[in-house]
């Protein structure tokens, strides 16, 4: 398996209408080979920001580089980065994972 992440540092007071922006878009996932999950984590607070992470399980590494290069991923991407960008600090930073161990 493979494990995709990306952490978003999110303006004090976006909160709610950053996770609204979450819950409602289309991510596309569910028609991409290879998919499994997807969860919004949200963190910690700190003094300038809270802490969210997107993070999807993938069968492998390379169902994950299919959804990077499939129609699926520019259509959930599209409208990302316009408006919203004022929401959190920063760009998303991305961290990739295999799996080494479950446990069930």
């Amino acid at each position: 398996m493979y494990i995709a992440m990306n952490r978003f540092k999110v303006a004090p007071g976006s909160e709610s209408a950053f996770e609204t922006l979450w819950k409602s878009r289309d991510t596309h996932l569910k028609e991409v080979p290879g998919f499994i999950e997807f969860h919004l984590l949200k963190g910690p607070q700190k003094e300038d920001h809270v802490l969210y992470s997107s993070h999807t399980v993938w069968a492998d590494h390379a169902a994950f580089e299919g959804w990077t290069g499939s129609e699926a991923f520019r259509a959930a991407h599209r409208n990302a980065g316009g408006e919203t960008r004022s929401l959190y600090l920063g760009h998303p930073e991305f961290e990739g994972f295999e799996v080494i161990q479950t446990v069930k």
